[in-house]
């Protein structure tokens, strides 16, 4: 049994000498993630503690779940999760399939020329940045100068203030994210359809198999998988929403549809300062991601065979 154990030891430390090379270039990433992410948890206190800078995060009082009942009491509870579960779920069913398609009709293409032109035009969105694009966007649908408008009042129609009506609000924000990510976002997918041996495809063509039939028995199970991984990771960010995009498009006559639990917990953390009760809403809103994340990894693997772990 004892050498058994030496043995095992031996070829461990074989391994590591083997593999060192590899090794070191892990230590950067590790070393980063270790520090921008693994030591600031010790902040997550913050959630269990009525803060106060002067006596620091140690010296503040300890209150318990407080924060965390005032937020399930709060008139804002229901609305900001109710918000943020409609404009996660409205974008992931549509902002999900939409690249995978795009990559399926890119990787369909023979002309290599046209193919990179349509590349490039879906990509270059992507390098906007996110305050350029909330500008675009309300300047594009202003009701005195927008191209909008201007097409409205051109066929004989009142002009209207697209930003001022809550009803529009959701399209206008999933509908443009949809526009600026879907060519990046399609990235990954091009790249499996990329490793797909060419002989398959000429082996279906000889059986008369048409570009739908390839397409459908052969492209989309080769990226099942890819598909299936981020699908479980998009799931499991269901309530992360970035606040830039919805504060910079966000007005008092939106309000109640645009207020989202990450413009909330800037609002209450940053502007009003209570530090305290946005780390406690920041926390419950990781712990439904990570519920989330575990349920439908678990779902995926039973149903598929592929999952994160």
């Amino acid at each position: 049994m004892k050498t058994k154990k030496v043995r095992k030891k031996g070829s461990t430390i074989r391994a590591l000498r083997r593999d060192i090379s590899l090794w070191l270039f892990c230590v950067p990433g590790v070393v980063l993630t270790f520090i921008f992410s693994y030591i600031p948890m010790y902040g997550v206190q913050l959630a269990f503690r009525r803060y106060n800078a002067k006596a620091g995060i140690w010296g503040s009082p300890w209150v318990g779940l407080y924060y965390f009942k005032r937020f399930f009491e709060s008139p804002y509870f229901a609305s900001t999760i109710k918000n943020t579960l409609i404009l996660s779920l409205y974008g992931l069913v549509v902002s999900f399939p939409i690249p995978i398609i795009l990559a399926l009709l890119l990787n369909s293409f023979r002309h290599k020329r046209y193919r990179k032109v349509i590349q490039t035009v879906t990509y270059a969105p992507n390098f906007i940045s996110t305050v350029v694009m909330c500008g675009m966007i309300i300047l594009f649908l202003s009701p005195s100068v927008g191209v909008i408008n201007n097409v409205v009042r051109f066929f004989g129609g009142d002009p209207v203030n697209f930003m001022a009506k809550k009803e529009y609000w959701r399209h206008i924000y999933v509908w443009t994210g949809v526009w600026q990510g879907m060519g990046w976002n399609s990235v990954i997918y091009f790249a499996a359809l990329s490793g797909i041996s060419p002989e398959l495809h000429e082996a279906a063509k000889c059986d008369g198999a048409t570009k739908f039939q390839i397409i459908r028995h052969i492209d989309l199970p080769s990226i099942l998988p890819t598909a299936t991984i981020l699908l479980i990771m998009n799931c499991g960010s269901i309530l992360s929403i970035g606040f830039e995009k919805a504060y910079l498009l966000q007005n008092d006559l939106n309000l109640s549809v645009s207020e989202i639990i990450s413009t909330y917990v800037y609002k209450v953390g940053l502007i009003n300062n209570d530090m305290s009760y946005s780390t406690a809403i920041g926390l419950f809103n990781t712990l439904v991601n990570l519920v989330m994340l575990l349920i439908v990894n678990k779902t995926a693997d039973k149903l598929s065979g592929n999952s994160l772990w």
